[in-house]
């Protein structure tokens, strides 16, 4: 049954990027599309996370029906510090994935809009731990770019797309999901456009089959580790397995990595924030 979720999970995901690609189809190069998906979905995975984080602290206060995206960003401001000092990083209601979502086919500056999203979600790091991390999150989608279009309507027609396309992926709660979500997009979408001659980089994503090989053959026989240290952590599939399958309260002194390539390292603070416990530096 495992199994059969897992790759209904993975069947579904591959579905919606090639619907968006179908749709962007002659207008965005391949090897830019994927940097615009991974990017939207880095957006929208990071806001489901705060949401998710906020509402159950409302929950356990007996607030069952508290909404964060709800919430009107004077009454999140309050309460910035505490959840920059706790998460790290901070999405005010009003910028949420899903709110500029539902205002985004009627929104006639949507990349100024979510430039200034982007901008203030890693502005929200500034002077904090995590601040390295959350430096150039959005870099490679540049929602300005004439890539996506020659005037600002052409640009935010695609990027709506964009947005919709992202959110109708059916990925369920990110706790629950059997697959690596972002590390198998990016998979995929490396798949997709690895006939682009040059364009590769020697980029390489080891899938989590193996990721979770390698950390059984690690583990065996031990109950708990002092560190898990990848030099080339790429997406940070490998210190997840660890983090899951060891468990991140048995490895006594954190999670490290590094990683020279800015989208996969992207991705890797994906998996920080995810498990609140992983290390990820940028390489030069």
């Amino acid at each position: 049954m495992a199994d059969n979720r897992k790759e209904q999970e993975r069947a579904e995901l591959h579905r919606t990027i090639w619907s968006i690609a179908n749709d962007l189809r002659g207008s965005v190069d391949g090897w830019d599309f994927k940097q615009y998906v991974l990017g939207i979905l880095f957006y929208r995975y990071i806001s489901e996370n705060i949401t998710a984080y906020i509402n159950e602290g409302e929950c356990e206060a007996g607030n069952a029906a508290f909404n964060y995206a709800k919430l009107s960003d004077s009454d999140a401001e309050s309460a910035r510090e505490d959840l920059v000092n706790t998460k790290g990083f901070l999405v005010l209601p009003s910028e949420l994935f899903e709110n500029v979502l539902a205002r985004a086919a009627a929104d006639e500056n949507l990349n100024e809009t979510l430039e200034t999203v982007f901008k203030n979600i890693e502005s929200s790091a500034q002077g904090t731990l995590s601040e390295d991390n959350f430096k150039g999150l959005f870099d490679d989608i540049d929602v300005n770019s004439n890539k996506l279009g020659g005037t600002v309507a052409k640009r935010n027609e695609r990027l709506v797309k964009l947005l919709n396309g992202v959110g109708d992926m059916k990925l369920g709660d990110y706790r629950e999901n059997t697959i690596d979500a972002f590390g198998d997009a990016y998979e995929f979408l490396m798949g997709m456009y690895a006939g682009n001659a040059g364009k590769s980089g020697g980029e390489y994503y080891t899938s989590q089959e193996v990721s979770e090989l390698l950390t059984r053959l690690t583990i065996v026989g031990k109950n708990e580790v002092n560190k898990v240290y990848d030099p080339a952590c790429g997406s940070g599939s490998l210190l997840l397995k660890f983090a899951k399958i060891l468990g991140k309260e048995n490895v006594r002194n954190g999670f490290f990595g590094q990683e020279i390539n800015i989208t996969t390292y992207n991705l890797s603070i994906i998996a920080e924030i995810e498990q609140g416990a992983l290390m990820a530096e940028a390489s030069e």
